[in-house]
Order: C-alpha cells, then structure tokens, then sequence
C-alpha cells in the first residue's frame, strides 16, 4: 500500500472517524489516522494519513486552518451550533452591520478563547462533551489563539428576531469555529450559535485537492498524494547526499544548516527520509520516515 495523504471532502453527518474506517477498508490497511477533528455537522477538508504518512499528522494539525461559516444571532444552545437544545436568546432583527463588525473586529487576532463545553478538550483525562453528557458542570480555561481574518461576507434576516451571518475564517490550530459564534452572539447581546461550518483548507491542502468519499471509492489507490510530495508541500525541503542519508535513516545526526522549526531531508533519489529539527548546532531526525532496515 502506497504511504501518503488522502484528501477527502467531508459530507455532513458521519464523524472524522467514520471517515477514517472507510478510507481504512479502501486502503486495506489499520495503519490509517486523521489531523484536525471535524465535528459531524462539518464539511469538507479532512486530511487523512496511510501508513507511514500517519507520522506526519501531527505536524499537520499545527497548520492554519480557513473555514465558511454560518452563524445565527438571537440564539444560544448549550453544544453553540445547531445540533444543541436552545437555552437561550434575544430578538437580533434590530443589530446593525456595523455593530456585527465591530463585534467581529474584537474577535480577530490573538484572543483568548474557552472552547465549546461539548468539545473533545480532555479534562482529568476524560473528554469534556463526555463530562457534559454525564450531568457534570463543565468550565473550559481559556486558550490563547490566533483569527488571522474574520470577514463578514453576508446578513440574512431568517425570521423578525434571527440573523444568520456568512462568515469567512482563518484561524490557528485550537480554535473553535462554534466559540467564535457563541461569543459574538454574547457580545451582541443576543446569543448565538453555529449552524453550517466547511473548512476550505487545512496549511497548504485546499478543497481543490479533495475527493469525496464516492469518489475514492472507485479508484483503486486512494492516497491523493504520495509520502514524499506530501512532505514537500507541508514542510522547508533539504537535499542530503547518499552518506547523510544513511546516518539519518539509522537515527543518527548531521550539522545544522541554519533552518528553523521541523524539515524535511530527501535523500539523492528525490524520497524523503526523515523529518528533522536542529537544536544546539546539529541536526536530530524527529521521526524517521525512511529507516535503513
């Protein structure tokens, strides 16, 4: 089985890790996982990780993600998007764009951010939506995240007190779409809450890069793209001779080269053997991709 990525376009309704059962019957492999959860109402970009390509998802995870989303003023509800009760909420028919964008403004840039209750953020071990379904009363701390852009891109008027509002999101890793709608619609004075969310890119994979899960389904090979490219696209590339490509394939370390953060080191074939990072003048593989044996 080929190592690499498969790029698939969410559909409504199923899970995350619905979506990796399937991609692990198409690849006939366990060795199969996912960066960055889609909550079941979410749509779109799910990258997924077969065989050796698993190691890089958690470097994934890390990258920016951008997202479109709908949110409704005048009402709250105990998950902040649309799957959750109502417990809450006030007529929004009379808010003004340029109330909603100053609001919107307040939310951009470095913010601290409680996530949603009903969120898989572990709490003692035990994940929070599992606290909240068991009667416990749960308060998330605050996060530190980035909204690098927070646009608003249309105001509907859904009945005389709601407001559904189109927004366009590019946000850090950690941060909660469905809190963003929660603290707006807080901001505002009249609640608010999630109701359609599509991620459109997650670091440099986009929805262009995407197949549905029909579409992998005919295909015979379902990994969109292969180990090595897909490390060339995430990571800075450096190039090593045969030599070095040994020492790194069996654990060993090279000189620095001055690069910061995780890289990759692609050996004189053009393949990828390892994901390096440098620390006090020499380089120390991070994960192997390539071992020697």
């Amino acid at each position: 089985m080929t190592s690499g990525l498969v790029l698939v376009d969410k559909p409504a309704g199923c899970t995350s890790h619905d979506v990796v059962a399937r991609v692990r019957r198409l690849a006939r492999t366990r060795r199969v996982g996912h960066a960055g959860t889609l909550d079941p109402m979410a749509t779109g970009v799910l990258v997924v990780g077969v065989e050796r390509a698993t190691k890089l998802l958690g470097y994934l995870t890390s990258h920016e993600k951008a997202y479109e989303a709908t949110v409704r003023l005048g009402q709250s509800t105990v998950t902040d998007d649309a799957e959750g009760e109502l417990i809450g909420g006030a007529p929004a028919a009379d808010l003004t764009e340029a109330e909603i964008r100053v609001a919107l403004a307040a939310l951009t840039g470095e913010i601290d951010q409680v996530p949603a209750a009903v969120s898989a953020v572990k709490i003692a071990g035990r994940r929070a939506y599992a606290r909240v379904r068991a009667g416990e009363d749960v308060v998330l701390p605050p996060r530190r995240v980035r909204v690098s852009r927070l646009d608003l891109c249309g105001v509907h008027q859904v009945t005389s007190g709601l407001l559904d509002l189109t927004l366009s999101v590019e946000c850090s890793a950690g941060t909660y779409v469905r809190a963003i709608a929660r603290d707006l619609g807080a901001a505002l004075g009249v609640g608010g809450h999630l109701t359609s969310l599509r991620r459109t890119r997650v670091g440099q994979f986009g929805l262009a890069d995407c197949r549905t899960l029909e579409e992998l389904a005919t295909l015979d090979d379902p990994v969109t793209i292969g180990l090595d490219a897909a490390v060339e696209r995430t990571l800075p590339r450096r190039d090593v001779g045969p030599d070095e490509a040994r020492v790194l394939a069996h654990g060993g370390r090279l000189p620095a080269v001055g690069t910061a953060g995780t890289y990759g080191v692609f050996g004189p074939d053009g393949g990828v053997v390892a994901l390096v990072a440098e620390r006090d003048g020499v380089t120390r593989p991070v994960v192997v991709l390539r071992p020697a044996t």
